[in-house]
């Protein structure tokens, strides 16, 4: 599962320092921003930067970075003033059409745009959550293959992304390294797909998202980011999150209590997925949106043949438990 983070080039000129309150300037200009950008008037935008911002990000890069963000993120539906941090950064709460993230504007002396810098929104009032305290297993049978994981872009291409910061793809794999049997053309010819998902503790259902259809291998639904999905809260407040699970084969419901091992569902081809996989990772709140991810570590379980304990596998890792 991969979301989508952009950002503007930011540069800050100004130091003063704000209440932690919005002002009448910082206001005309976010709403501007905000309708220039929901009728893509991307030019007007450009016109509100001051001459460093533009000539550091032309007009032709300012049109190409808020395309993206719109085809990504969608239009502005709701924006709310946060906080001011750094002296002159305005924060702001923003709801897009297709997820949250914080908006960020800073205004030189004539109130034109002199930093700007659009992120995942983190809420600072959130738990901290390094990693789990919560002894797990593998969320699966057999031996399955690490596609990615661990703390580095090489190894974790999610490690940009605030709450899948630490989150594994993971596939099975044969003799020969492949992930399907023949063409890979359909789902079924894929080693992962249909083989059951398992609780890695014991925990609560807190949410359940079925009735998303597989795609063919090689499309993805960006709609439907996780596609199939459930999250399970353990008794530590850790929040595990499974998704691409196979179209209508999740087995529990929202506010069912479950055991280590119970069966969750069958792995599927659902959501922002090109092939059968699971994505797995651990969260500090249930918000998919603004959640911080956690490292994951398994208390015992084979690693390329070896037992591994307390153990937080990686890219090309073979893990069984």
């Amino acid at each position: 599962m991969k979301t989508i983070i952009l950002s503007l080039l930011f540069t800050c000129t100004m130091c003063n320092s704000f209440a932690q309150t919005e002002t009448a300037t910082y206001k005309t200009v976010a709403d501007k921003f905000e309708q220039h950008y929901n009728y893509e008037n991307f030019d007007s935008i450009f016109s509100m930067f001051d001459v460093v911002m533009q000539k550091a990000l032309p007009l032709e890069k300012t049109i190409e970075f808020l395309t993206g963000l719109k085809a990504h993120a969608g239009k502005i539906k709701k924006k709310q003033f946060i906080k001011f941090a750094n002296g002159t950064v305005a924060v702001y709460k923003t709801n897009f059409e297709q997820t949250l993230l914080a908006l960020n504007i800073s205004l030189d002396k004539s109130s034109k745009i002199n930093g700007l810098f659009i992120n995942q929104y983190v809420d600072d009032s959130q738990p901290k959550l390094l990693r789990n305290t919560t002894k797990l297993i593998l969320p699966f049978k057999d031996e399955w293959t690490v596609f990615w994981g661990g703390d580095t872009k090489e190894l974790n291409y999610h490690v940009s992304t605030p709450a899948q910061k630490n989150a594994f793809d993971i596939i099975i794999t044969d003799a020969k390294g492949s992930s399907y049997k023949t063409d890979g053309k359909t789902n079924e010819d894929y080693y992962a797909f249909g083989k059951e998902l398992i609780a890695p503790c014991d925990g609560e259902i807190v949410l359940v998202v079925d009735g998303v259809k597989d795609n063919v291998p090689g499309q993805m639904n960006s709609f439907n980011v996780g596609g199939n999905m459930v999250i399970i809260k353990t008794a530590n407040n850790e929040y595990l999150v499974f998704c691409h699970f196979k179209h209508q084969s999740i087995k529990v419901k929202e506010g069912q209590k479950i055991k280590q091992g119970d069966l969750l569902g069958l792995c599927g081809n659902t959501g922002n997925s090109s092939e059968a996989h699971l994505h797995f990772h651990i969260q500090n709140i249930e918000d998919l949106n603004t959640a911080t991810g956690a490292k994951c570590y398994f208390e015992k379980i084979f690693v390329n043949g070896q037992v591994k304990q307390d153990y937080s596998p990686v890219k090309n890792d073979k893990i069984k438990n």
